[in-house]
């Protein structure tokens, strides 16, 4: 809703009985009603998103990073309406959003890719494949994504149990039980590089973020650019992301990510995993240090504009400095990160230089329900290089008062006073191996 102030574009909010009072509500110059607090009445239902835009006249819908983002027949649905969605066409959704044709895209496209197995929902017919995959092993949805569907199996034996487990997790997220398996890398950072397309095909880089400390595959903090990355690798990176999104003909925002090996005989190497078709949840990292609004780049691509009527050429993005984006949730760590919910009695939130906060449900009095994810803000600082990002984050953090459910900042605070971190020496693996950071930082 700012980017569409900044250009003049009016605005339509929809909101659930969740959000009713939430500041995104009152942001907008219009809201619409669809429906009660469950997100499948309300946010997952296209016939009340269309309804809303024949409503109040809306041309186009931005899907925001979660429900029907990656839903083609939504994509499709609004097409027939005339109501332009802003992102990938739905033909390029279904093959983004499918792991096993986006590995055969990649393949096709010079992209390096890990050993994996056929997708199926037969449980004893991957069993009986995992051995030309040896182990440690992944068994993954095919229509995974958020660490949903995803377990590391680290013995044959423990395949089978995991195998069924994950399929049912991926049949209620996703309403698809289908599983593959892949080879698993030893020690891996989790790096990902954000692209731009627009519909002539032309397509930039906007550099890399590092993704890599995670609990249970889901992302915790973010860094723009990767910290002690080789330029050699960075260069690699940026390349196959490039290639992988031509080669789909993909159009607006997207996120190519790629696991780096940081152990063992296969150091450096680079693995392409999967592909996000839409913005994501960390691209202000990247907004930060290239100062490009991606959401606006979105907007204007969605319109019909190239990369050349937005000023973007390959060689013109520069970076500039460093940021990290914090994710604040409403979690106790201590309770193995059980959400919490409830009403926020106080808030007050950091600022001043280089810090940048985004919440659109987050102000004293507002009700965190459990209908939702439980991330609350996005707190991300930048700096002149990371060690200076570092330290307005811990300042930002400090500056907090969240009153009235419990929040993971003493667990943020934990890990950025960790020397490994401040070093940018992390893996995926960083919180499993610490798990005295979930004490916060009390416990030093």
């Amino acid at each position: 809703f700012r980017t569409a102030k900044k250009m003049g574009i009016a605005t339509v909010a929809v909101y659930s009985d969740a959000d009713a009072r939430a500041p995104f509500v009152r942001m907008a110059d219009e809201a619409v009603h669809i429906g009660p607090a469950q997100a499948s009445e309300s946010y997952l239902v296209a016939d009340k998103i269309i309804a809303a835009c024949k409503q109040t006249g809306a041309e186009a819908v931005h899907p925001g990073y979660g429900f029907l983002s990656e839903r083609a027949s939504f994509v499709e649905a609004l097409a027939k309406e005339n109501i332009a969605f802003i992102g990938p066409p739905a033909s390029v959704l279904e093959m983004a959003g499918n792991k096993v044709t986006a590995k055969e895209h990649a393949i096709a496209a010079g992209v390096p890719v890990l050993r994996s197995t056929e997708a199926s929902d037969d449980v004893d017919a991957l069993v009986a494949q995992a051995a030309d995959i040896g182990f440690p092993i992944f068994a993954k949805a095919v229509a995974g994504g958020g660490g949903r569907g995803m377990r590391r199996v680290e013995k044959p034996e423990e395949l089978a149990p995991a195998l069924a487990e994950a399929m049912r997790e991926a049949q209620s997220a996703f309403g698809d039980p289908r599983m593959f398996l892949e080879q698993a890398v030893q020690r891996p950072r989790h790096v990902e590089v954000q692209v731009l397309a627009d519909k002539t095909g032309e397509t930039v880089h906007l550099f890399e973020r590092d993704c890599s400390v995670q609990r249970r595959h889901q992302k915790v903090i973010e860094i723009a650019p990767a910290p002690n990355l080789d330029d050699e690798i960075r260069q690699q990176l940026h390349a196959h992301a490039i290639a992988f999104a031509r080669s789909i003909g993909y159009e607006n925002a997207g996120t190519v990510e790629f696991l780096l090996e940081t152990a063992g005989p296969r150091t450096g190497e680079v693995v392409f995993i999967e592909m996000n078709p839409r913005i994501q949840v960390e691209h202000t990292v990247t907004e930060e240090v290239t100062d490009v609004d991606l959401v606006q780049s979105q907007m204007r691509i969605a319109a019909g504009e190239t990369l050349a009527d937005l000023g973007l050429r390959q060689d013109q993005i520069r970076l500039r400095g460093a940021a990290l984006q914090c994710r604040i949730t409403t979690e106790d760590p201590t309770q193995g990160f059980r959400p919490d919910t409830g009403k926020i009695t106080t808030y007050r939130s950091p600022g001043g230089a280089g810090i940048r906060l985004d919440g659109g449900t987050t102000a004293a009095g507002s009700q965190v329900s459990p209908h939702f994810d439980s991330l609350l803000a996005k707190l991300t600082c930048r700096g002149r290089d990371f060690g200076a990002a570092v330290v307005r984050s811990r300042r930002a953090l400090a500056e907090f008062r969240i009153r009235g459910v419990s929040t993971n900042i003493p667990f943020l605070q934990a890990v950025l006073d960790d020397p490994a971190f401040v070093a940018g020496d992390i893996s995926t693996s960083f919180i499993d191996e610490r798990p005295e950071l979930l004490r916060g930082r009390a416990s030093k």
